[in-house]
């Protein structure tokens, strides 16, 4: 469920000559209809709002509890629509403007943003929706998860308009697509959102068409199986040829097995825009010539910049940061492999060939048998070095390459320990090594006590 907006510049007018108006509508039909083709540009404001309760497994073993949840975000940006990459894909450019983002659950707080850095950001959309980048810089997790749930207009709203002119009190049924967009619902297996046309009147010497859209679906989203129901009203400048203001009110219930409901969220999505007809200068032509707007495995890896571990590093988008404990990070793969980051002050860093003799007794210790290793090498020099060597073992029946490394700089140290199941070598280990060459410390480790 989406929700949002400062729209007081386009959605208060609207709704009150409209109500002046009395809704005087066309008897004609209209085509209600907004062309998403390349060069395509428009201004956008969102609002979300978010209040409920989740049922949270806090502890193993205990019943999971009630947890309040309350959140509001604000984005402001421009869009630019490109031309896409792949048949049956769309593609555009953003550059966001404003970004306040505020999480609540239970008593924990989330505040992000964007770094003004890489405010400028291509969204795909394919038949899976495709995470965001920027060709300007890597992204935190954090700031794509300000984003991602934000309505990509491109797909939602010609999904939202019917293919063919209707008159006033016509219905017609909302794309899948669309359904999609508006819930983040990954599979849709009943129920159906629908719009209907409520009239059209004149503002100025504009046509305004105003539309009602509602429904409940049930379905599967990230966090399992869910049901939502919808209540939107959206405006549609006949002249411009535009959706200019779309509000929406919604309720996610998450289901367990049963289909019993363990949570309950309520939101209101409000939404303004309008046609941008001088390009800005970070999406013109000059500006956007010579990036790479295709995502590749360089501009679509991951920063993860801990301030209170005092370490940075790049991760390739298949990797999860796992448990941030003590003076460790964790890094997982889905497909089996995992590194663990630990920071050090200078005076415990250990050399590579002492960590080398640490993880020689270890294998012993573990009964596990080398068939191939790596001497210690020194791949940087100074004034910040990177030390590096591996093995090949076998843990009873389970054969692994593990991948080693100790970073040195004048504020302290990092030891890397990865392991990667040995038929996944070829496609993984490239991504250990990524990690690895892009660590850095951002702050002097001082000695714990």
């Amino acid at each position: 469920m989406r929700v949002t907006a400062n729209f007081s510049r386009v959605a208060l007018p609207l709704l009150a000559i409209w109500a002046a108006a009395g809704a005087a509508s066309a008897q004609d039909a209209v085509a209600l209809q907004e062309k998403f083709d390349p060069g395509h540009t428009s201004r956008v404001e969102v609002v979300v709002k978010l209040t409920g309760k989740l049922s949270v497994p806090l502890q193993k073993g205990k019943a999971p509890e009630l947890v309040t949840i309350a959140g509001i975000s604000r984005v402001s940006y421009e869009e630019r629509v490109l031309p896409p990459d792949d048949v049956g894909t769309l593609k555009a450019v953003r550059a966001y403007r404003d970004v306040q983002f505020e999480r609540t659950l239970g008593t924990n707080t989330q505040d992000a943003g964007i770094r003004p850095s890489v405010r400028r950001m291509v969204i795909i959309k394919s038949e899976n929706r495709r995470a965001p980048f920027s060709p300007d810089g890597p992204l935190t997790w954090g700031e794509i998860d300000v984003v991602r749930t934000d309505v990509f207009n491109p797909a939602v709203i010609p999904g939202l308009l019917p293919t063919i002119p209707v008159k006033k009190g016509q219905t017609w049924k909302v794309s899948a697509v669309a359904v999609a967009e508006l819930t983040d619902m990954e599979k849709v297996e009943e129920g159906e959102i629908t719009a209907e046309l409520v009239g059209v009147t004149e503002i100025g010497k504009q046509r305004v068409a105003r539309l009602r859209i509602s429904g409940t679906v049930r379905g599967v989203n990230q966090d399992g199986p869910s049901r939502q129901k919808i209540e939107a009203t959206a405006y549609f400048d006949l002249d411009a040829g535009i959706l200019t203001y779309l509000s929406l009110k919604g309720t996610h219930e998450l289901l367990d097995g049963s289909g019993q409901t363990v949570g309950r969220i309520e939101g209101q999505f409000t939404m303004a825009r309008s046609r941008v007809e001088q390009l800005p200068p970070d999406l013109s032509d000059a500006s956007l010539r010579g990036l790479d707007l295709r995502p590749t495995t360089e501009n679509t890896l991951l920063l993860h910049d801990d301030p209170r571990l005092g370490v940075r590093f790049l991760y390739p988008r298949g990797w999860r940061v796992g448990a941030v404990q003590g003076k460790q990070v964790t890094l997982d793969h889905a497909r089996g492999a995992g590194i663990l980051i630990t920071v050090e002050p200078s005076s415990k860093v250990p050399t590579a060939e002492d960590y080398a003799k640490e993880i020689t007794a270890f294998l012993q210790k573990q009964k596990a048998t080398v068939t191939g290793d790596e001497k210690p090498r020194r791949v940087r020099a100074e004034p910040v070095q990177l030390d590096r060597f591996a093995f090949d073992a076998t843990f009873g029946t389970d054969k692994a390459r593990l991948e080693y490394a100790v970073l040195t700089q004048s504020d302290g140290g990092v030891t890397v320990a990865g392991r990667i199941p040995a038929v996944e070598v070829e496609l993984l280990k490239p991504e250990v090594e990524r990690v690895i060459r892009s660590l850095s410390l951002t702050k002097k480790i001082e000695e714990t006590k």
